[in-house]
C-alpha cells in the first residue's frame, strides 16, 4: 500500500510507504513497480545513486536535459534532509516555484520529482544517507546546475554555514537557464 500525497505544484508529489513495524524493527517495499504505477509513477528506473554528507551540505540544485533528462524518487535511509524541488519548465504554472519537504529514515517518506524540475537537499541531521532512484543514467555533458541560493528562487535550506562543492557554487542563476523543458498541461 502507497499513500500519495499532492504538492501544491503540478506532477510533484510525496510518498508514503505502509511500514510494518514490530519488536525486531521494521518493513517497507521502498520500490514495487506495480504500486508505483497506480499512483501515476509509470517511469522505468534505470540507475540508483547513494550519497552520504554531513550536516550543513546542500547538493544542488541539479538537472539534465536532452535525451538524459531524470526524474527521481527520493528517500532517506539515515538521518533528515531537506528535499527542494524547483519547477523549470516553461509554461508551467508553478514555473519558478520551490516545494521543500523533510525526508527522513524515521519517516520513510519518498518525493517523486519528474523531468523538468532541479533538485537539491540540505542535510539537517548530524549525517545523513540519501537514496533516488533515476529514470536516466548520469552525464556529465547534460548536467546542469542553478545556484543553491539565487536570490530569485529564495530558498530557505535551514541550516547555518552550508558547506557546498565547488561545482555547486559556480551554478548558473535562474533566470539565465534555457528553455529546456515545456509544461505538458495534461487537462
Amino acid at each position: 500500500m502507497l499513500k500519495k500525497i499532492e504538492t501544491p505544484i503540478p506532477d510533484l508529489f510525496i510518498l508514503e510507504p505502509k511500514v510494518f513495524n514490530d519488536e525486531r524493527g521494521f518493513f517497507f517495499e521502498s520500490y514495487s513497480e506495480i504500486n508505483y504505477e497506480d499512483v501515476g509513477i509509470k517511469e522505468k528506473f534505470v540507475q540508483d545513486n547513494i550519497s552520504k554528507s554531513n550536516y550543513g551540505t546542500i547538493r544542488g540544485l541539479h538537472y539534465q536535459v536532452g535525451k538524459f533528462e531524470q526524474g527521481k524518487l527520493c528517500q532517506v535511509i539515515l538521518g533528515k534532509v531537506l528535499d527542494v524541488a524547483v519547477d523549470i519548465r516553461y509554461g508551467s504554472p508553478t514555473f519558478g516555484k520551490s516545494f521543500a519537504v523533510e525526508l527522513s529514515a524515521e519517516k520513510h517518506n519518498q518525493l517523486w520529482i519528474p523531468q523538468g524540475f532541479a533538485h537539491g537537499f540540505s542535510v539537517l541531521s548530524e549525517e545523513a544517507i540519501f537514496l533516488y532512484k533515476c529514470t536516466n543514467t548520469y552525464n556529465k555533458e547534460s548536467e546542469r546546475c542553478i545556484v543553491y541560493n539565487d536570490e530569485d528562487l529564495s530558498i530557505n535550506w535551514q541550516v547555518k554555514n552550508p558547506i557546498i562543492s565547488s561545482k555547486d557554487i559556480l551554478g548558473n542563476s535562474f533566470n539565465s537557464i534555457k528553455k529546456d523543458f515545456k509544461f505538458n498541461n495534461k487537462l
